[in-house]
């Protein structure tokens, strides 16, 4: 865990000076400089402390680096294309078991001839065109702006029935420690 860089480099995006901070939190300028350099483990406490006086959560003091915010610049984006039927996929980001993705479906175009299934949550919601969304009996026609959620491990289909592209953005969410036991 790096905490002590995180402080540093908080600290001196604020401006803030090392002699400032010890004012302000009643530590040592030495106790802060070790902090930030790693030479010491502070207590919770005094992480909560110097997380007050930076006014920033203490829970963002505890993320690992891979576990704070993810940006994925446009031109950083994964593509695929599903050959069969020339579906567009746009790998928007992803963090932990969650994955955002803006779907382009051609007129007529479809999931597959058959209902499929994986593992995790789905989120739709439709930016534009006209789709049909099938999952065990139930089936329904989703125009620009409706959505849907389902599990699924259930089987599932989906169609653009309109006339021109369909837009879909996708949220999926995959249990990662249940990924992991398969």
């Amino acid at each position: 865990m790096d905490i002590g860089s995180t402080i540093r480099t908080i600290r001196n995006r604020k401006k803030i000076t090392i002699a400032q901070m010890s004012e302000g939190t009643g530590l040592s300028k030495g106790f802060i400089s070790n902090m930030e350099n790693n030479n010491t483990s502070p207590s919770i406490n005094t992480l909560q402390t110097v997380a007050n006086f930076l006014d920033i959560p203490l829970p963002y003091l505890l993320l690992e680096k891979d576990q704070r915010m993810r940006v994925v610049r446009k031109h950083e984006r994964q593509y695929t294309t599903h050959k069969k039927e020339n579906i567009k996929v746009e790998h928007l980001t992803s963090k932990g078991g969650l994955t955002l993705q803006h779907v382009e479906i051609p007129p007529g175009a479809s999931t597959g001839d058959e209902p499929h299934t994986h593992l995790g949550e789905e989120c739709h919601i439709v930016l534009r065109g006209k789709i049909l969304a099938e999952q065990g009996e139930e089936s329904f026609i989703l125009d620009e702006g409706d959505s849907f959620s389902w599990n699924a491990s259930v089987p599932h289909f989906v169609k653009n029935i309109g006339d021109e592209p369909a837009v879909v953005l996708i949220a999926i969410y995959t249990d990662m420690e249940l990924n992991d036991m398969l």
